[in-house]
This record gives structure tokens, C-alpha cells and sequence, in this order.
């Protein structure tokens, strides 16, 4: 068996990943097992600059806020601001203090130095303003759409002045009250104010829309994706915030659905643009359903947004599952043997893609054990799901940082 097995690995580079799809897909998705890794991102870094540099995909997508990455896009298409400051700014998560993170967003700029804006590569976080402790105030995103449209349209068309939308959304604090999540008589979303937002944010969007014409002549395409971004997020939010006063047992997978539902309307509007790497955890990737357990309640079961764009997107979607074999620094070490981290493990090299579909018919009829994992952080490869995937990129092991 290690032998067909074999025949089915790649070195990672672009080359060998598109050999796995049957054409160039516009959205290639690329999930991890876990977060803060910077092997895993040396490794995407990597295959990202080929896929730039030989297949002409122009962005990059990653689980990160995505009006907090208007200011990393800012940089490395236009230079504005410094390295260290969109580092701070640009990244939610944490994902700032990535070496490997910061990496990505100097040579983007390095790259785009000196070229037109069409031919610039761009980046784009597509999460909503959400933590799992909580969501963003919608005031950032609901009144940067207003302005949008209040500079640019007929004053009598605007469902409500700037002053309005101020006074409903009162204090920030009431909207980030992290207590929220987890009592949601503490949530804000469910107020005689919060639901008059709703009606007013939808308001502005059927307006960005009908007026799309003469604002994209006004402005720019760039300009009127961004509105856009801003109404979808805002949207989210206030939608978001809603469900989080909700009491009834289906409120976390509700709330779970509904930020993967932001992140594929995100992709979807992304991939309008150009072809696109998207890099998040496999679980928001995947095509088959994702399940997670949260504190002591039962399973989580949800469409991820790689699900939602798949069923919308069809061929023009693919995904590579990344597994691991090793994490010794966090108690991760070798992979029992009747697992399809195990099996892959016994090959000599460090990493590789791995045909999904060759890899199934090389593993017969008996389906590898399940890997359970010792850490919460690590999610290993459900075999269940290989048909799901176009590909395997494993890493065989992943090194601790310095100092871990």
C-alpha cells in the first residue's frame, strides 16, 4: 500500500496543484488543521508567489476581518501607511504577529512596486468583524456605506440622516459586551434600536444597488466594491447581533452558520474580481459539513463557507485539505499508523500534495481510523471526508517557533 501511496505525492508548487483540478479554478482554497503556525505559512507564502508568478491569480483571501484588511490591501497596492503599523491595524485574530504573516504582506508590496493597479496582486480578509468571543459594532460599516452614499446621491433618496444612524447605535460598549456571548440577556441586538437599524442598513444597500450605474461612473469599480463591503458587513452584523439575544437552543449554531454565511458572500464577491488563493482553517473550507464542540454543549453542526461557495460556484471552487503529521510543542507526536495521517507520515518526504481521489482508491475498501488529537487546537483530517477534498497538502512536522 505505502508504495501506491506514493505515486499519489507531489512536491507543494503550483504546477503539481493545478495537475489535480480539471482547469484553473477562480476561488483555490487552501485550509489548516490549525492557527498560528508559521510553517503552515511559509508553506502558503510559498505556493502563493508561484500561483502569482505562473498561473496569474492576483489575490489573496484570509480568515481575517475583513475591514480590518482594507488597510493591509491600502499598503501593498498603494504603499500607505508602514509595515509595522498595518501589521498592528490589519489583522485580527492575532494574526499580525506572524512572521510569516508579515512576510506575505512585504513581498506583496514589493511585488505590486512600480506595476499597474491591473496587474497589482491584492489582499482581502473575508471573516466578518468577529472574535469568538463576540462581534464588532456595526457603527464602522454602517456609516462608512452612509457616507459613501450621502456624498453621491440625492439627499431625498437616504432613508435617514448620519445623525440618526448615531443615535441609534448609542455606545460601542453595548455592541462588544463580551458577557453576549455567552448570556444573551447582555446582547443589545434584539432592541427597539438595533431593530430599526436593520430596516435602515437594508434600506442603504437596495440603494447602493439601484444607484450601481451612476455611482460606479461617479467613483470607481474599487470604490463601489468596497461600499458593498461595507453594506454586507454591516448587514452581518446587525443580523449577528440579533441572533446573539436569542434564547433558544439552536442560537450557536445559528450564530456559527451566520459567520460562515458573511465569509462566503465575502468569497463570492472576491472572486467577481480575479482568480484568488483562499487560506483559512479546513473546517471553513470544506465542502462536506463542519461540526465543533463549544463548551459543554452538544456538537455544533454547520455549512462552512467553502460548502456555500462550492454549491454556488461549482468547478470554479476547489479545495486542498492541509494535514500534518507531527506538533511535537504541542503535544501532537506521531501519528497512530492505521491513520491517513499515519500513512501519509511514513513517506520520506518533509511535505507534499496529495491526489484525494488516487489517495481513496489506494486506501480499498477498509477506511483509515479517525485521528484523535490530544490538543483542542489541532484538528486532524477526517477520513470521512477525502472525497470532499481535490487534494492533501501534508506537512510531515511542524516545528515549534523559536522560544516555544
Amino acid at each position: 500500500m505505502a508504495t501506491d501511496i506514493k505515486d499519489t505525492a507531489d512536491a507543494v508548487d503550483a504546477a503539481a496543484v493545478m495537475k489535480l483540478l480539471p482547469h484553473q479554478p477562480r476561488l483555490l482554497a487552501l485550509g489548516e488543521p490549525t492557527h498560528g503556525e508559521d510553517a503552515l505559512l511559509d508553506l502558503r507564502n510559498d505556493l502563493f508567489r508561484q500561483l502569482v508568478e505562473q498561473q496569474g491569480y492576483r489575490t489573496i483571501a484570509i480568515e481575517s476581518d475583513c475591514m480590518m484588511a482594507l488597510v493591509v490591501d491600502g499598503y501593498v497596492t498603494s504603499g500607505k501607511g508602514t509595515l509595522d503599523e498595518v501589521m498592528e491595524r490589519g489583522f485580527s485574530h492575532g494574526f499580525g504577529a506572524s512572521a510569516a504573516n508579515r512576510e506575505l504582506v512585504r513581498w506583496t508590496r514589493a511585488y505590486n512596486d512600480g506595476r499597474p493597479a491591473s496587474e497589482q496582486v491584492r489582499f482581502a480578509g473575508f471573516d466578518g468583524p468577529l472574535e469568538i468571543t463576540g462581534a464588532a459594532s456595526p457603527r464602522q460599516a454602517l456609516t462608512a456605506l452612509h457616507d459613501y452614499l450621502a456624498a453621491r446621491v440625492n439627499a431625498d433618496l437616504l432613508p435617514c440622516a448620519a445623525q440618526t444612524l448615531d443615535h441609534l447605535l448609542g455606545a460601542d460598549d453595548q455592541w462588544t459586551d463580551p458577557a453576549a456571548m455567552t448570556d444573551p440577556s447582555r446582547s443589545a441586538g434584539q432592541s427597539a434600536e438595533a431593530k430599526e437599524l436593520r430596516l435602515l442598513a437594508d434600506d442603504l444597500v437596495t440603494l447602493l444597488d439601484a444607484q450601481t450605474p451612476h455611482l460606479i461612473t461617479a467613483t470607481s469599480r474599487d470604490a463601489w466594491d468596497r461600499a458593498r463591503l461595507y453594506g454586507r458587513t454591516a448587514t452581518g452584523l446587525l443580523r449577528y447581533h440579533f441572533w446573539m439575544a436569542d434564547t433558544s437552543p439552536a442560537r450557536m449554531e445559528r450564530l456559527i452558520g451566520l459567520r460562515d454565511s458573511m465569509m462566503a458572500d465575502n468569497l463570492l464577491a472576491v472572486a467577481e474580481r480575479n482568480p484568488t488563493l483562499v487560506y483559512a482553517h479546513n473546517s471553513h473550507l470544506q465542502r462536506d459539513k463542519s461540526t465543533m464542540r463549544m463548551w459543554d454543549q452538544p456538537p455544533l453542526e454547520w455549512w462552512s463557507a467553502g460548502a456555500l461557495v462550492n454549491a454556488r460556484m461549482g468547478k470554479e471552487y476547489a479545495f486542498l485539505a492541509t494535514a500534518l503529521g507531527t506538533m511535537r510543542h504541542q503535544g501532537v507526536d506521531t501519528p497512530p499508523r492505521d491513520t491517513v495521517e499515519g500513512l501519509l507520515y511514513a513517506l520520506p518526504e518533509g511535505h507534499y500534495v496529495v491526489d484525494a481521489t488516487r489517495l481513496a482508491t489506494a486506501l480499498g475498501d477498509t477506511p483509515p481510523a479517525a485521528r484523535v488529537s490530544p490538543w483542542f487546537g489541532y484538528s486532524p483530517l477526517d477520513p470521512a471526508h477525502l472525497a470532499g477534498s481535490d487534494g492533501i497538502v501534508f506537512v510531515k512536522d511542524v516545528p515549534g517557533s523559536p522560544g516555544s
